[in-house]
């Protein structure tokens, strides 16, 4: 009992340390700029490079998890976080990238593995475990956010220590997770069938699923607030429109799990989760002045695709290998279409003067990710 208590404690701390050092980033990177003297361009890659990261290194993961094991690989994992924390906050300047880099490939490493680890340890709770750890990072990156900028305010080295101390969060999670490396988990078999899954018609379904969820996402995590303050709301009342936006989505993934359990397959969430999408992006774009109506809208629609996405890398594989790589090949090219996407739309901003032809490319979006719902909904499996 004790030995299964560690095992969901370590599990939920490495689940909370994945998203925390990037979104400490964003309330002082105005800060980190001027102190650094970066540039506006500069400044906006310590947000995608990570996300570049997570394309490049995912792939990687599957192959060297069935070499040195999953375990083994989620410690070294939070390690090399609290690394990389640590060496972004160092006043040497290329350490800023170093460590960027650092901390990218260690959240990547999770992000691949965890879906593994739950469709290994808890296979008869898919849903609700998943549902768990989607809040657990979502509420510990609501924290990470909100506390960046008071932390750096009364802390000695301001943002430098306000970031680094995120570092101290990892390594609890590594003495947690520590036990873990004593257990004897008989290997999964290495794959036979390398190039498989990309020729997977649902592993390709399930990747877009994915990508299309990370590109909404983070491209309403980067721009929504500028939206909000388009229709007149304050640079305050846009802070908390966003923090509604991430809040119903940390509801969703609670609510959500005890209805995968009551239904054959998850097609008809994955519509529901879309249309409210759409919903809320035209609303928006069509008639913004309930702008707090259209957050709790669009939020409840892109958390509950965001939850489907993170679940599918379980319920689409037949066993924690193929969990493993559909999940290395999804978060690939998911990330990578998140990285273009907030770049993509914010130039768009700028050729056409507002936010109406973004938000237009944003329902078009929400339109095709229902569709790939329905595709990748449907009671299938991946066997690599």
């Amino acid at each position: 009992m004790g030995r299964r208590v560690l095992l969901i404690a370590g599990f939920l701390l490495i689940a909370a340390n994945l998203r925390t050092a990037l979104t400490s980033v964003g309330p002082v990177l105005e800060t980190l700029r001027r102190d650094l003297g970066l540039t506006a361009g500069e400044a906006g890659f310590i947000g995608t490079l990570p996300l570049l990261t997570f394309a490049a290194v995912s792939p990687q993961i599957p192959r060297l998890a069935r070499r040195f094991g999953v375990d083994q690989l989620l410690w070294a994992a939070m390690i090399v976080l609290a690394t990389g924390i640590l060496a972004r906050s160092l006043p040497v300047p290329w350490l800023l990238w170093v460590g960027t880099v650092l901390l990218g490939a260690a959240i990547a490493t999770g992000n691949v593995l965890l879906p593994s680890m739950i469709k290994r340890d808890f296979p008869d709770h898919i849903g609700a475990v998943t549902g768990v750890y989607s809040a657990v990072m979502g509420i510990a990156a609501a924290v990470a956010a909100g506390f960046a900028v008071p932390l750096a305010g009364v802390l000695p080295g301001g943002w430098r220590t306000s970031l680094g101390l995120w570092a101290g969060f990892a390594l609890v999670a590594l003495a947690v997770w520590s036990p873990q490396l004593r257990r004897h988990v008989r290997p999964e078999p290495t794959a036979t069938r390398p190039g498989a899954l990309w020729r997977s018609a649902l592993a390709w379904e399930v990747s877009a699923f994915q990508a299309l969820s990370a590109c909404c996402f983070y491209t309403m995590l980067a721009w929504f607030p500028s939206i909000a303050q388009s229709t007149g709301a304050s640079e305050e009342y846009a802070g908390w429109l966003l923090f509604a936006y991430q809040l119903v989505g940390v509801v969703m993934s609670i609510v959500l799990p005890p209805l995968l359990t009551r239904l054959p397959d998850q097609r008809g969430i994955a519509v529901g989760g879309g249309i409210l999408a759409f919903a809320g992006y035209l609303g928006l774009m069509v008639a913004p002045g309930p702008v707090l109506l259209w957050a709790l809208v669009t939020g409840i629609g892109a958390g509950t695709m965001f939850f489907l996405a993170l679940t599918f890398f379980s319920l689409r594989a037949a066993d924690p290998t193929s969990s493993a790589s559909l999940s290395g090949m999804g978060q690939s090219i998911g990330y990578l279409f998140a990285a273009v996407g907030p770049v993509a739309i914010g130039a768009l901003h700028d050729v056409t003067g507002g936010w109406r032809a973004p938000l237009a490319v944003l329902v078009v979006l929400a339109a095709v990710h229902t569709v790939v719902g329905l595709r990748a909904g449907r009671d299938a499996h991946v066997q690599v």
